[in-house]
């Protein structure tokens, strides 16, 4: 079918446009009968096809076969039986265009006032375990997309809606205006449409261009063309500053629980910053009880877009307790947030007088210390996200620059304490391997050029203090120092102190000022020209070096 894209619009746009007769043809059928019979007790004529007809009409629901339309049966399994003239020409007609209104009668089409479609599941398709190719590619969707854009081009004449969530607003809307709807009205349901069918078939093109390149890690996670389709959830009073506007967007393709599907419980409402840090803690928390070789109970409170406390303990309380001890006077006013359930003892330590939180973070509450917490602030938000443990998250990273995008591969990988190179000092135990694990998954998070100093509190593993966002690495290791010394004396006296670095160093004044710090061992990538001057100067002092050969930048 060819359809001229030069067609002849009136000079004025329509007013209301009377609902006469509606297509029906949706693979949610969420509402649609409640939506079908406000319809038809209105008079107008509904058409359909295939189940929804079905569904209709066992609702006692008449309707017209898309068929009785077409003059053609539905064939090949479904995948033709709207891509006629008589149901597009119905769609597009300019009904005030005398050519197209000939038209119209000579080849006996109908014009069609409302369409109502969505279409089939593609995104929730592949986003099943083991999905083939082939059940991917019957769940792409033609006739649906066509007959909505059709509808929505012609958006003058033609109302068309692809969401449950409208039924409502429509019924009302032609309630109030004799049938009719507005031109407002049509326009807003057009661009839905449009955003609706452009999401689709983005995700259509990142799944066909991750098949393609299915053999090549880089080319499968980096396509030669992106597009991204995210929805508004939230106006935010404003940005990172009162004078910036903003607003939180959710992308149709992740699921996955975190700040974007959480419960809110309590408190005011997020600002931009509250989410950026909430997910940055959400993290950090569940890689710590993931990835530092525990597998216990991760915490982290992050500060301006860095960790500022962050430990990893066998209860719940351990670790929140510990997170905190890492700096308190800058936890004051931070976001927490802890990979299990918060219970009522952790509840208690957080609503000490010493503590005061932006946000809470965690799969979960008690109810008891949900009450504590609310007792605490009318303020403090505390947020839900459910099961965490195991939840994948997006492979990639994306940050805009003017006029472009950057996009890179999610720095995931886990430490590895069995593939570091001992390269100075006493050789080191186990419980010391994976405290300094834990330590470089804290280093991970900060923004570079970074210092982590932690190590065993207790049974916790625990940041001591963080030098983060520096230029220069020297003072990262001065304010990394002075944080662990001034939150952990007694530890750092007793050669508890682990530092990982971020990067290597490229000169042993970094190293000499942690070692004089108190630090008893040293953790970095190695690389650097000098990397024998660092070595040495270790071996002078008796601290252990270890060599991870990866580096951790994060800007």
């Amino acid at each position: 079918m060819s359809v001229s894209g030069h067609s002849h619009q009136p000079s004025t746009a329509p007013g209301p446009v009377k609902i006469n007769r509606a297509l029906i043809s949706v693979s949610d059928k969420a509402g649609i009968v409640e939506f079908a019979r406000e319809l038809a007790a209105r008079g107008v004529t509904i058409i359909s096809t295939g189940g929804t007809a079905k569904v209709l009409e066992s609702a006692g629901i008449r309707c017209t076969p898309i068929e009785e339309v077409t003059g053609l049966p539905e064939m090949m399994d479904g995948r033709v039986k709207t891509l006629h003239p008589a149901v597009h020409g119905g769609l597009l007609a300019v009904r005030d265009n005398p050519e197209h209104a000939e038209a119209l009668r000579r080849h006996r089409i109908e014009p069609i006032d409302l369409v109502v479609i969505n279409l089939y599941p593609f995104q929730e398709t592949v986003a099943k375990p083991g999905v083939t190719r082939a059940e991917a590619i019957e769940n792409i969707d033609i006739g649906g997309p066509s007959m909505v854009r059709s509808a929505a081009k012609n958006h003058a004449y033609v109302a068309v809606v692809t969401a449950p969530g409208d039924y409502t607003q429509v019924v009302d809307e032609m309630n109030a205006h004799d049938n009719c709807l507005l031109p407002a009205t049509r326009e807003t349901l057009a661009l839905k449409a449009f955003e609706m069918t452009a999401a689709y078939d983005a995700a259509i093109a990142a799944y066909l261009g991750k098949e393609a390149h299915a053999d090549t890690h880089a080319a499968a996670l980096l396509p030669q063309t992106i597009s991204l389709t995210y929805d508004k959830v939230l106006a935010m009073r404003y940005g990172e500053n009162p004078h910036q506007a903003a607003a939180l967007y959710k992308s149709r393709c992740d699921q996955s629980p975190g700040i974007l599907t959480a419960t809110q419980h309590h408190g005011k409402e997020l600002g931009y910053n509250n989410v950026a840090d909430a997910a940055a803690a959400l993290d950090l928390a569940v890689a710590l009880a993931q990835e530092g070789g525990w597998k216990r109970i991760g915490a982290a409170i992050i500060k301006h877009a860095n960790p500022c406390g962050a430990a990893v303990g066998g209860s719940v309380l351990e670790a929140i307790d510990k997170a905190v001890a890492g700096d308190p006077v800058a936890a004051f006013g931070g976001i927490i947030a802890c990979s299990h359930v918060i219970d009522e003892h952790a509840a208690q330590r957080l609503t000490g007088k010493d503590t005061f939180l932006e946000v809470v973070v965690a799969p979960g509450f008690t109810d008891a210390a949900l009450e504590l917490l609310k007792a605490k602030s009318v303020n403090v938000r505390l947020l839900s996200v459910g099961e965490v443990h195991g939840k994948t998250v997006s492979p990639v990273t994306i940050r805009s620059i003017p006029g472009g995008l950057l996009m890179q591969e999610r720095d995931t990988l886990a430490p590895d304490p069995t593939k570091w190179q001992h390269a100075a000092g006493p050789a080191v135990g186990g419980s010391t391997l994976v405290a300094a694990a834990a330590i470089e998954v804290i280093v991970r998070a900060m923004s570079s050029n970074a210092i982590a100093i932690g190590g065993l509190d207790g049974s916790a593993v625990r940041l001591f203090g963080g030098g983060v966002g520096q230029v220069d690495r020297v003072t990262a290791c001065k304010l990394a120092v002075e944080k662990a010394n001034h939150s952990a004396p007694a530890l750092m006296k007793a050669g508890a102190g682990i530092a990982v670095s971020d990067a290597f160093f490229p000169f042993p004044d970094g190293p000499q000022i942690l070692i004089d710090g108190g630090v008893r061992v040293i953790v970095q990538p190695g690389g650097s020209k000098r990397d024998t001057e660092t070595i040495e100067l270790c071996k002078r002092h008796g601290v252990t070096c270890l060599l991870t050969g990866v580096r951790r930048f994060k800007h």
